[in-house]
């Protein structure tokens, strides 16, 4: 199973996900997608260090799958963080994704 690297950005709490680029992404779309287990162990230590430098909290490896060439969170939990609150569209990301394809 395909999975990514999630937490929490301590300094606001937002949602990021580890990127290819080592930054952590606010979106899961770039995120680095570990495909074999020397790679989700990269991950995992990814995540302790940047738990342990104080960058994010609440580190967590989920599991994903690739849908037309989007990822795509197995768990709804996982997916509810993707794509922000399941209520008030007009605010979160959802608002955020309809302001930019309105433009």
């Amino acid at each position: 199973m395909m999975k990514v690297l999630t937490a929490n950005r301590l300094a606001d709490g937002i949602a990021v996900w580890l990127g290819a680029n080592g930054q952590w992404l606010e979106s899961i779309d770039a995120a680095l997608i570990a495909r074999h287990a020397e790679a989700v162990d990269a991950l995992d230590d990814a995540g302790k260090s940047a738990f342990n430098n104080n960058v994010v909290v609440d580190i967590a490896l989920i599991d994903v799958t690739e849908i037309d060439s989007e990822i795509y969170p197995i768990r709804l939990r996982e997916r509810i963080r993707a794509s922000g609150p399941t209520i008030r569209t007009d605010l979160g990301k959802q608002a955020e994704f309809r302001q930019a394809t309105a433009a």
